[in-house]
């Protein structure tokens, strides 16, 4: 299991050519966000927290696949909101695969059995849902009973169906090492071609902000659920990506390797980041952003952050520049003892931008009347 390797190659042909371009920032992944609205209500999350006006908002096709066009990423992960909502979404995803981009579409499956005839299996399609632990592990992040139990029927049909598939995994305070390895397991036994997972990011809108964990505690936990592996679990990431979660590699945050187009435009830098401004094109994100502003030792808002929106970038740019350190490490797996690596805050330069750009007011930025309303609660 694992990414198949029509899409290993298409991608490493695309990062070779910027390569060969010597082309200094690209794009790996296009997250492109068509709306806020939501049918659930994430604990972890509150983009359902924007005003109507805001929630009733979407991308045409059009736009969606303009920006893919623009972008030109080779991959096209559609989030939201919820993805199913949009009435458009089959019309956008048959866009996305006419021009050959590999679309993972975001979902929290609960509208999936009713829609799942408006698709076609495809080696471009991949449903990645929304499942953040066992029973009542996920139904206490979405904040529902009963979702897990919707969901794992879906997925067991979605897969035997013949579609890529997928889990979307996002770990948050208060789990044991056990837990997630037995979820890993199950998820393995599920068929799923590959878990994606990634420690929560403290969104400044979440209204749970005590859900969100320390670099140290994400490094050691993954660690410890390293040392529980019993079986191999279809992980779908790179292997240095995961020995970096493991606190084993000194990277730095590559933002601009996942841009993000939504509602209001380019979002600046990432799509963790919500109140940094837009920009009107991804020629403009691209070139007039401040990248040195952001990353770990550079922005109190990133001190945090592991996520592979960020970090998955620099180790699939590592592995191309040293393949043999990659292979090493996907043979042997994450090293899960000894000294953990420094981060950039410890002294280690930010792998940012050019230096001496200068920062820029951002444009297109959402008005103050915009912007989630904070809530309390187990709301998100």
């Amino acid at each position: 299991m694992g990414v198949p390797l029509r899409q290993q190659f298409q991608i490493a042909r695309y990062i070779m050519g910027k390569k060969l371009k010597r082309q200094e920032r690209y794009p790996l992944v296009l997250m492109l966000e068509p709306l806020f609205r939501c049918n659930l209500a994430c604990a972890g999350c509150g983009k359902i927290d924007y005003p109507d006006e805001v929630l009733n908002k979407r991308l045409s096709v059009d736009e969606c696949l303009a920006a893919a066009d623009e972008c030109g990423a080779p991959v096209v992960s559609i989030a939201g909101g919820e993805p199913l909502v949009h009435k458009e979404m089959p019309q956008i995803v048959r866009g996305m695969i006419e021009r050959r981009k590999f679309v993972y579409l975001c979902t929290n499956a609960l509208l999936l059995k009713k829609r799942l005839g408006d698709y076609e299996p495809s080696p471009y399609l991949t449903f990645s849902i929304h499942l953040d632990g066992n029973r009542e592990r996920h139904d206490a992040s979405v904040s529902q009973e009963g979702v897990f139990d919707r969901v794992v029927p879906v997925i067991r049909e979605v897969v035997e169906k013949g579609f890529r598939v997928t889990i979307n995994c996002t770990l948050f305070q208060g789990e044991t090492p056990e837990e997630i390895a037995d979820f890993f397991d199950f998820a393995t036994e599920l068929g799923v071609e590959g878990i994606t997972v990634s420690p929560g990011f403290s969104y400044e809108h979440a209204p749970r902000q005590d859900l969100f964990l320390q670099r140290t505690q994400t490094k050691q936990l993954f660690r410890d659920v390293f040392k529980r592996r019993k079986k191999k679990w279809p992980l779908n990431h790179s292997s240095l990506y995961l020995d970096y979660l493991a606190g084993n590699q000194s990277y730095a945050c590559t933002p601009w390797g996942n841009p993000t187009r939504n509602v209001f435009g380019w979002q600046r830098p990432c799509y963790l980041l919500v109140d940094e401004g837009y920009a009107a094109s991804f020629d403009e994100l691209m070139n007039e952003t401040d990248w040195d502003a952001y990353g770990v030792g550079n922005n109190p808002k990133c001190s945090n952050c592991m996520a592979h929106c960020g970090f998955e970038p620099t180790a699939v740019n590592d592995a191309v520049a040293h393949p043999l350190k990659a292979l090493k490490v996907s043979l042997a797996g994450p090293r899960t003892e000894g000294a953990m690596a420094p981060d950039p805050a410890e002294g280690l330069p930010a792998a940012a931008g050019k230096k001496g750009v200068a920062r820029v007011i951002p444009i297109h930025t959402p008005n103050a009347e915009h912007a989630p309303r904070q809530k309390t609660g187990s709301n998100g």
